[in-house]
């Protein structure tokens, strides 16, 4: 890829930033054509650059509410002895509930943070122990979100400014 095309892929306009800043606010406004047009004062055949906004740079996925079927979403915070970070990642992928595993830098003592889906509290208990048993495993440590405060844009406004 030449390095023009490159840069112009990676290139937004101030009227790109302002579609991102509206189309990544939580639970926000409306964002069809019409509203994002009405908004921004455009026209809408000018709104159809958020297409290349969407194919580009957005990642855009959906999110079941697990929460309405009983179930909750629990990270659990592992330590890992003898440098089998890799190893214990891939058996944890193998667990049916757990959505999500991701090696952590920072604190010393957590290694990997898995983001599993459970029905009850025996389930923590239940997986709490799984990952206990694991070869390679120094400790481990669950968290629930119980109550969320307030969402905020998932990217600050500052610096879509400077993108």
């Amino acid at each position: 890829m030449s390095r023009s095309l490159a840069k112009q892929e990676t290139s937004i306009s101030e009227l790109d930033r302002k579609l991102l800043k509206i189309l990544l606010m939580p639970n926000g406004d409306s964002k069809s054509s019409k509203s994002l047009s009405a908004k921004l004062g455009i026209p809408i055949t000018t709104v159809r650059r958020r297409k290349r906004l969407e194919d580009i740079f957005l990642k855009i996925n959906y999110v079941l509410d697990i929460e309405k079927f009983g179930w909750k979403r629990i990270d659990f915070f592992i330590s890992i002895r003898n440098g089998m970070v890799d190893a214990v990642a891939k058996k944890l992928l193998n667990i049916d509930e757990v959505t999500y595993v991701g090696k952590s830098i920072g604190e010393h003592t957590i290694d990997l943070r898995i983001e599993t889906i459970v029905k009850d509290n025996a389930s923590i208990l239940d997986h709490l122990e799984t990952i206990k048993a694991m070869d390679g495993v120094n400790d481990v440590v669950w968290s629930e979100i119980v109550r969320v405060v307030e969402k905020k844009i998932s990217i600050p406004l500052s610096i879509i400014d400077k993108i």
